[in-house]
């Protein structure tokens, strides 16, 4: 793709686009959470062509059609988010603080082999809460914290600096 393909994108990103973070509670995962991130693309379902050429353009994630007349193209795959966000980081306005807080999230999450580091990650993912104007959101570092000491993981304790 040439550069007035990806800042075409990155302007549909800005408007009819998401970016999410979430903790999301996970039995099979070792902290009891995983962090999942997705970026979706929305449409009213009678114009689902751009999204179609969306996903051929990246070549993966998949698209719903809702009841509601919506539809969307969804991107969960870390290392294809990742990579998505740094093509666009040069070409978004609107989604900039999200576009460098998921990267930083997602180059750590490899990285996130303690409970320590994992709940730094956490905080990051925190942040999504006030950028997307979440009022839903109940996962937080907070309550994963809570749940991983109460499971004798060894969390570090805070300190103001």
């Amino acid at each position: 793709m040439d550069s007035t393909i990806f800042a075409y994108i990155a302007g549909f990103l800005d408007g009819d686009g998401s970016i999410f973070f979430q903790l999301v509670k996970r039995k099979d995962y070792i902290y009891g959470y995983q962090i999942r991130c997705s970026i979706a693309f929305y449409q009213k379902t009678e114009n689902r062509k751009i999204l179609k050429w969306l996903k051929s353009k990246f070549g993966c994630g998949y698209i719903r059609h809702r009841k509601t007349g919506i539809s969307d193209y969804t991107i969960v795959e870390p290392k294809e988010v990742l990579k998505i966000l740094r093509i666009f980081k040069p070409y978004v306005i609107l989604k900039k603080k999200h576009v460098d807080i998921g990267i930083r999230i997602l180059e750590k999450l490899p990285f996130a082999d303690n409970p320590g580091r994992f709940i730094k990650l956490c905080r990051l993912v925190d942040t999504y809460k006030n950028i997307n104007y979440s009022k839903k959101r109940t996962n937080t570092s907070e309550i994963v914290r809570n749940y991983l000491s109460a499971r004798n993981f060894n969390v570090p304790v805070e300190t103001s600096s």
